[in-house]
């Protein structure tokens, strides 16, 4: 009998712990929120993350405006630098294509190789044949002179022509 008299109810021990833990966990949340985030310093973004806000391009900068030909400039740069990440990622997925289905890879591939043959052109058609100095300035020209070249062939009757450097 005196044995009975202290054995505990289990489900008083319980209830006992669930409130000693409730306790312990507003008195935490409490100290968080009062003490803690108020003096933490807001995460900085990741420099990935950044986005930089888009600049008019040259033909829209006024002929003495040299700080506007510069940013346009350096717009041409990183929107070239963005192409070609973009020509890599096309050119590295259909490597991986063509050394995983060796023998298919005509066959099971041609998504990745159509894909990255489009990218391509698209690159050489904005910046081919201009080299390594990356002038706006040149570009803007090519791609005047490739519109100038495309109008006078379809006046002149010729619905299918395409623009090739």
């Amino acid at each position: 009998m005196a044995d009975d008299e202290h054995e505990t109810d289990p489900i008083n021990s319980r209830l006992y712990e669930k409130q000693q833990f409730g306790t312990l966990e507003k008195f935490s949340s409490l100290i968080r929120e009062k003490l803690v985030l108020p003096f933490r310093r807001a995460e900085r973004p990741v420099y990935y993350h950044r986005k930089f806000a888009r600049v008019p391009t040259v033909d829209q900068c006024r002929i003495d405006d040299e700080i506007c030909k510069m940013e346009a400039g350096e717009q041409h740069k990183r929107d070239k630098m963005v192409d070609m990440c973009k020509v890599k990622i096309l050119r590295k997925r259909l490597s991986e294509c063509n050394w995983y289905w060796q023998e298919n890879k005509f066959e099971k591939c041609s998504e990745q190789r159509d894909g990255f043959y489009s990218g391509m052109v698209n690159y050489h058609l904005k910046y081919g044949e201009i080299g390594r100095t990356q002038d706006v300035y040149e570009n803007y020209m090519k791609q005047k002179h490739r519109m100038i070249w495309l109008r006078r062939r379809h006046e002149a009757g010729d619905t299918n022509a395409k623009y090739t450097d």
